[in-house]
């Protein structure tokens, strides 16, 4: 491991860091808060930090382009937990939350997209906090990494290790000879569909700030908000259409959007078979939830079952965690559905959290290839995703990764059960944080805050949230010894 190529690449992050406290700071000052200071201390260490960082002899003689899969992987927790504590530092400053615990548990539910808050009144909290709020979910949605990469293009040869290190699904897929290429043409889309999103809602009558803010929290698939009750407050049909297809597009892979709009047809959307199940699994929570909610209550009308359900079901698979409704007060079936939605989560490739409905398709493919083989022990069936064979390598992959998700479930919730959470509350806030979902059931349902969880609790949550967004091996890879064996 060379400390120059890791101080190459701190220097570059805490400049990420810098750049997401000053539009904040800007934001601050615009709304006339008289601690915008907050943002200005710490984003100035954090440069004063990258610059020294940059000039070190070691880092100097390092060139970027000969990073290393185990560097790239060091490089890619150590910057999120770096821009994830100047981010709590300012939290912490501003006065809007009390303890460090706190604040580093916001800005991570933050940058993870996860969209959980231990704020009792969001409306009250200062403009530029609620903005570094959404900001942060804006940024994180694609990822720290990906945008260092967009506007660094010396990273360009070796920034793939960081790419693929921060990819979801099977592969980092290329859309172009070059990373920072790649990059690019991703960050073009998401600001482009962000735009769009802002200006709909605000002609939908949400005023300009708060459109903003929902626009970068939803292409984030995060879900703060600026609103104490949520999408509910504006009580708009318009405005939920809004963001209920809007949430349902970030769920799907970006590249592939990418890909409809090079070729100018939807056959890249419609011949992929994680986007099909991802839209089966959607239509089929959202038929169960109506016709389980207009059975058993709390709604008397299909209308507003139908307005409701759908919203909530899109909102869980895609993680966005947005509420139009106290869905913990729902019939035990359809909160039944809506935990299993938590868990899958959206498509490889996009800003959603959860297993990934890619991850799903697979093991299910690979467990109908085991039945079929009890029966006939000489089968031979290709394992393929649409077109695309899936390896033996990837397969396995995927198992390990089921066995770690549940594992680490597991570990989450009997931590948090052991902390003082009755067992609904602390196995869905694992399953929450772990999946970047937001709200769970119980003591930190979509009424809720996590305000009730413990110091501790929140500590072992932010890990939870870091480990779920950075795709479990990522973070756990660096906890083995055989990983800083040397050779």
């Amino acid at each position: 491991m060379r400390a120059g190529i890791l101080q190459r690449i701190v220097s570059r992050m805490l400049w990420v860091a810098t750049v997401a406290q000053l539009v904040p700071l800007v934001v601050g000052l615009g709304y006339g808060d008289p601690r915008w200071w907050a943002f200005a201390l710490p984003g100035a260490c954090a440069a004063l930090a990258a610059h020294g960082f940059a000039r070190l002899p070691a880092a100097r003689a390092t060139p970027l382009d000969s990073l290393r899969r185990r560097e790239g992987l060091v490089a890619v927790v150590l910057g999120w937990i770096l821009v994830v504590v100047v981010t709590a530092v300012s939290y912490r400053l501003s006065g809007a939350f009390d303890g460090f615990a706190e604040c580093v548990f916001e800005s991570m539910s933050g940058y993870t997209t996860m969209g959980a808050t231990i704020a009792d009144d969001i409306e009250a909290l200062p403009r530029g906090v609620q903005f570094m709020r959404s900001f942060s979910h804006w940024i994180g949605g694609m990822g720290i990494i990906v945008l260092t990469v967009a506007i660094l293009p010396e990273l360009a040869v070796g920034g793939m290790q960081l790419f693929a290190a921060e990819s979801s699904g099977l592969d980092a897929d290329k859309l172009a000879p070059r990373i920072a290429a790649t990059a690019r043409r991703l960050w073009m889309l998401y600001v482009g569909i962000t735009l769009a999103e802002g200006v709909l809602l605000a002609v939908a009558g949400m005023g300009a700030f708060d459109a903003v803010n929902h626009a970068m929290s939803t292409i984030a698939t995060g879900g703060f908000s600026t609103r104490n009750a949520s999408i509910a407050a504006y009580d708009s049909l318009a405005i939920e259409l809004i963001v209920l297809g809007f949430m349902f597009l970030a769920g799907v892979n970006f590249t592939l959007q990418v890909r409809v709009l090079a070729q100018r047809s939807a056959r890249p959307l419609l011949g992929s078979p994680e986007v099909r199940l991802y839209t089966y699994l959607t239509v089929g929570a959202i038929a169960l939830l109506v016709v389980d909610t207009l059975a058993r209550g709390p709604f008397d009308g299909v209308g507003e079952a139908v307005r409701h359900a759908s919203f909530q079901a899109v909102a869980i698979i895609t993680t966005t965690g947005f509420g139009t409704s106290d869905f913990d007060l729902w019939p035990e079936l359809s909160r039944l559905v809506l935990v299993l939605l938590m868990l899958v989560g959206g498509c490889a490739g996009s800003t959603a959290g959860g297993f990934k409905v890619v991850r799903l398709y697979v093991l299910l493919r690979h467990a109908r290839a085991q039945l079929r083989r009890l029966v006939r022990p000489r089968l031979v069936q290709p394992l393929t995703l649409g077109d695309r064979p899936v390896s033996r390598d990837h397969t396995e992959a995927i198992l390990g990764y089921f066995l770690l998700y549940v594992l680490v479930l597991v570990v989450c919730s009997l931590t948090m059960t052991a902390l003082g959470l009755d067992l609904v509350s602390g196995t869905t806030a694992s399953i929450s944080a772990l999946n970047s979902i937001g709200p769970g059931l119980g003591t930190v349902g979509a009424a809720e805050n996590f305000d009730a969880v413990p110091d501790a609790g929140l500590y072992v949550l932010s890990f939870a949230m870091l480990l779920g967004r950075l795709e479990i091996y990522t973070v756990l890879v660096l906890f083995t010894w055989h990983f800083w064996r040397r050779g």
